[in-house]
């Protein structure tokens, strides 16, 4: 590492801190990039820097959007009555993109680890609350998956409501999720019956 060029070496320790991403990978696609015309290069340079700028979190549902509200939640044809809850935007559209539910979404900004670090404070509970305050709700649909992350976020959700919004319907996903399965990965037959068989919860 200490033999690249400092500003090849700067570039590799950025590409490591994505997901997935190793030295070996990193130092890959630098080469590639430094092969690439200068005009393409800064091109991708110029487009994550628009990513930055152009994207916001909904202050309904916290999804990525380039409007807020984003375009399910100003949807009038959506059931307002319905609340998904997931951990990240990945999960919402994994769920949206197959097109079998119509309500609306939550999205935590991940799930309670505290082995990790991820505390309830750092995720979107409070939000929650707000959310579910305003009333028009009826159902929360839990679709945080079957890691034992889910579980706990799952748990801290459901007692969240039980102490606070008792007469709230509280159900999960349920035929056809895997145990320790990332909800995400999921295939939409899948999805569509874990949503479609959901399980009431309490």
């Amino acid at each position: 590492m200490e033999r690249l060029p400092r500003a090849l070496q700067t570039l590799v320790e950025r590409l490591t801190a994505l997901p997935g991403v190793g030295h070996k990978s990193a130092l890959r696609m630098g080469l590639t990039l430094l092969n690439w015309p200068e005009e393409k290069a800064r091109s991708l340079g110029q487009a994550i820097c628009d990513l930055r700028d152009s994207l916001c979190l909904c202050s309904h549902c916290r999804s990525l959007t380039e409007t807020d509200p984003c375009p399910v939640c100003s949807d009038p044809s959506r059931d307002d009555r319905m609340l998904c809850v997931v951990a990240d935007w990945d999960s919402l559209l994994a769920i949206d993109e197959a097109g079998f539910y119509q309500g609306k979404y939550f999205v935590l900004g991940g799930l309670l680890s505290p082995l990790d670090g991820v505390h309830s404070d750092q995720l979107a509970f409070a939000q929650l609350r707000q959310r579910l305050a305003q009333k028009q709700v009826q159902e929360v649909v839990l679709a945080l998956g079957t890691t034992r992350e889910g579980e706990a976020t799952e748990s801290y959700v459901r007692n969240l409501v039980a102490s606070e919004f008792t007469s709230l319907r509280v159900s999960r996903l349920a035929q056809g999720i895997p145990v320790g399965s990332d909800l995400k990965y999921m295939d939409r037959e899948t999805l569509k019956q874990s949503m479609t068989y959901r399980q009431a919860l309490g």
